[in-house]
This record gives C-alpha cells, sequence and structure tokens, in this order.
C-alpha cells in the first residue's frame, strides 16, 4: 500500500497545470450509453475513479480507446445492461448508469452504492425520479433494478433535496423518454452544466442546466459527438491553499475560476492575494498574516464541501477562531483527528468544527479517510516542520493525477513510497 512522505517548510513557486475534472468526466463517460455512434471526450483525467468508468462501460458491451487524455466510447450494442459489484465497488459514481441504460435498453442492474467514510449518499433519489419517468424499480441481492420495456415517458421530478448525481442521472434517463421532462430542485453545479453541453452536441433538447429547473424535450436517438470536460475546480483549489499555506506564490493554469467564486472570496478574507493574470489563471501569495474565517459549506454555487478539508488545513495556520459548518455530509470532519495528530487546535461540535490558529504543525504518521481528507493532510503537511507519511493514498489517487508530481515540480518535497 503506497504512502506519501512529506518534509515540509517549502515555500512552493511556480506553475501547475490543471487536469480534467473527474466529476464532470464520469457522467460523461456514462453519458457515453445513449448513442450508438462514437464519442469522443478530450481532457479526462487518468485516474483510479476513471479506469474503473471505462471498466464498466467495457464490461456492458462498449469499446473504449484510450488515447492518453483523449478516450472514445462506441456503445454501438450494449450486451450486458449491468454495473456488477466486483467492477464498481471502489466508486461511488456507479449510479451514472442507471438512468442512461434504462433510457437505452429499457432495463438496468445496478450495483447499490455501498457505505462512504464521508456519510450517506443515499439512491433512494434517483430511484424515485426514475419512477416519475416510468421506470419500475425493486432491490433485492444488494442491487436495483429498473424495467421499462416499453421506454420511458417525460415527468414532472421534484428533488426532496438537491443531488449533483440524481440530477444528472435522470438528466441523462430524460433525453431518450418520451415527451417533456422538468427537473426541479435541479443541482446547479458546472459539472451538470457540462453534461449537459455534451448531451446538446449529441442531440439532445435541454434548456436551464446551470439554474435549479432543467426541462428536457426527449428525442428519438441520439449521435456522436466531441467534448472537451471543464477543468477541475477542486484540484484547482487544493493546490491553490497548498500554495497558501506554504506562503509560496503559485500559478495554476487551465482552471476555471468563475466556478470557484465562494472559495476565492474565503481565501481573498484569510489574507491571501488571488490574482487573475489571464483567462483560466490564478495566481495566489500571501503578502502578510492569514486571518481567520468561518465557512459554511453549501451546494454550487456556495462554498464547495469537496474543498472544506483543504480549507481547514489551510485555517489551522491562520490567527484567530475560524468555525466550519458542514451542511452537506454528516461525517466529513474525519480529517479534523488527524490534523490534530499534527498539532492543529480544533473542537467538533456535531457538524461544526472550531479551529484555532494559528498553530505549528509538526510531522507525524497519518492516516487517509476518504479523497479530500487525504488532500487536507498533503497540504498540512507541506506546511508541517519535519517529515509526514500519509497512509491510505489510494483515496487520493481517485481523484488526483500524480499529485506528488505536480507538488514537487513547484518545490514541495514529497515523494511516494510504495
Amino acid at each position: 500500500m503506497d504512502k506519501f512522505s512529506i518534509h515540509g517548510g517549502v515555500p512552493l513557486q511556480g506553475e501547475i497545470t490543471i487536469g480534467g475534472a473527474k466529476n464532470s468526466a464520469l457522467p460523461a463517460l456514462a453519458a457515453c450509453l445513449l448513442t450508438a455512434e462514437a464519442v469522443t471526450l478530450e481532457r479526462i483525467p487518468p485516474v483510479r475513479d476513471i479506469a474503473t468508468m471505462e471498466r464498466l462501460l467495457e464490461h456492458t458491451g462498449a469499446r473504449v480507446t484510450v488515447e492518453g487524455e483523449r478516450v472514445t466510447v462506441q456503445a454501438e450494442t450494449i450486451e450486458r445492461p449491468e454495473a456488477p459489484y466486483d467492477l464498481v465497488k471502489t466508486m461511488r459514481a456507479s449510479s451514472l448508469v442507471l438512468g442512461p441504460l434504462a433510457a437505452r435498453c429499457g432495463r438496468a442492474r445496478v450495483s447499490v452504492p455501498g457505505g462512504c467514510a464521508i456519510g450517506a449518499r443515499p439512491i433512494n433519489l434517483h430511484i424515485a425520479a426514475l419512477e416519475h419517468l416510468g421506470a419500475t424499480i425493486h432491490q433485492e441481492h444488494g442491487y436495483i433494478e429498473a424495467q421499462a420495456p416499453g421506454g420511458l415517458k417525460g415527468g414532472e421530478v421534484h428533488f426532496d433535496r438537491i443531488t449533483v448525481t440524481g440530477t444528472e442521472d435522470v438528466l441523462m434517463a430524460a433525453v431518450l423518454a418520451r415527451g417533456e421532462t422538468t427537473i426541479h430542485n435541479a443541482a446547479r453545479e458546472p459539472e451538470v452544466v457540462d453534461l449537459a453541453e455534451l448531451l446538446i452536441k449529441m442531440g439532445a433538447r435541454i434548456e436551464g442546466a446551470g439554474t435549479s429547473v432543467i426541462r428536457v424535450t426527449g428525442v428519438d436517438r441520439l449521435h456522436g459527438a466531441e467534448h472537451r470536460i471543464i477543468g477541475d475546480r477542486i484540484e484547482t483549489g487544493t493546490f491553490l491553499a497548498a500554495g497558501a499555506i506554504t506562503r509560496g506564490d503559485l500559478t495554476v493554469k487551465g482552471c476555471e475560476p468563475e466556478h470557484l467564486r465562494a472559495f476565492l472570496a474565503k481565501l481573498r478574507e484569510a489574507g491571501v492575494e488571488v490574482t487573475e493574470p489571464a483567462p483560466g489563471v490564478l495566481r495566489a501569495r500571501v503578502p502578510g498574516k492569514l486571518r481567520s474565517c468561518d465557512v459554511t459549506t453549501e451546494e454550487h454555487p456556495g462554498f464547495a464541501t469537496d474543498l472544506q478539508a483543504q480549507f481547514m488545513a489551510l485555517m489551522t495556520q491562520a490567527e484567530g477562531i475560524s468555525i466550519f459548518t458542514e451542511t452537506i455530509f454528516e461525517n466529513r470532519f474525519m480529517h479534523a483527528l488527524e490534523l490534530a495528530r499534527m498539532g492543529a487546535n480544533i473542537r467538533l461540535e456535531g457538524r461544526r468544527a472550531l479551529v484555532a490558529g494559528a498553530t505549528m504543525l509538526s510531522g507525524a504518521e497519518v492516516i487517509a479517510s476518504d479523497l479530500r481528507a487525504s488532500a487536507s493532510l498533503v497540504i498540512a503537511g507541506l506546511a508541517a516542520q519535519g517529515e509526514t507519511i500519509i497512509d491510505r493514498v489510494y483515496h487520493i489517487d481517485r481523484g488526483y493525477e500524480k499529485i506528488e508530481a505536480k507538488l514537487a515540480g513547484v518545490g514541495a518535497r514529497i515523494r511516494r513510497i510504495s
């Protein structure tokens, strides 16, 4: 099992290029199942979750051709409209194929996503939405089985709570449903907009993506297309926080500043000087002391829950008390206990965490509990005195492509121990 060894105290200097967004690439790959023609996607990050999704597509009978970050999928025939447990047990996004398979084949059998370290991500929202589109769904033996032998039909979908994967799943199902579908309380994340843009290129009729109400007029068939995935806003925020905590001068290229406005506002409130020297470029430096500030995670366009852990690591070096309120996942403070092992002063109160700073961090042996928690430990290790050893870095490999190589390229003393 791989680990990271980090010797902190080195300011990060230079440029890092951001990859394509994993959370946009996964639904885009699932959308390829909606047509018999070839779909080519560019800027697909070669991370572990993507490799799992590609294997899943091949299991269904699709041909997947990978040429670096360019992936072509042709699902001319779907031989097995299913997502078996052995293939998808390590990936939460397996439910994204439920809608496309039900729409294209009239049936789908998908392994129920298991437990998650950061909290429940209930599949019931997906199920209820597909039932509104005419699917008959039952669950047994750990699988969700959807049947729509006569095809799906348009309907009114009202999500009780905002769900990104649920919005994406029903959006993909609705594009081949008969008639019109309206999705109320839809997720507004950039990844949903990116998926809609791909589907429109494939011939779908969609209005309102990026708002809380999305309207879809079903079509008989979709065709092939080419599409470039948006830059990863979470990777962007992670590296900006890393540059700030080391008091370096770091530039990230290939990013989407508009997707990060809430996060950038908090960085500036904390005393980080963030500028946009060119389109798709952000530069971060800390000219003075870091200041504490409070954070409440929200659905987009609010402060992303996927950046909460990284910002908490940064706030350990800010003067004063920062209050973090997590509204999305109930167990997303697991990194706090590991940060405390490194000297952070953090008190947990249910869905709130109080961080008192600035504290001197010291290297320690810590364990990554999930994808974003592992990123926060990397950030803390970059500022800590001595050596930090991070175990279970397979979590970070799920969503970051060679993060250690990118950080080493801007001066970090980090290496992978196999």
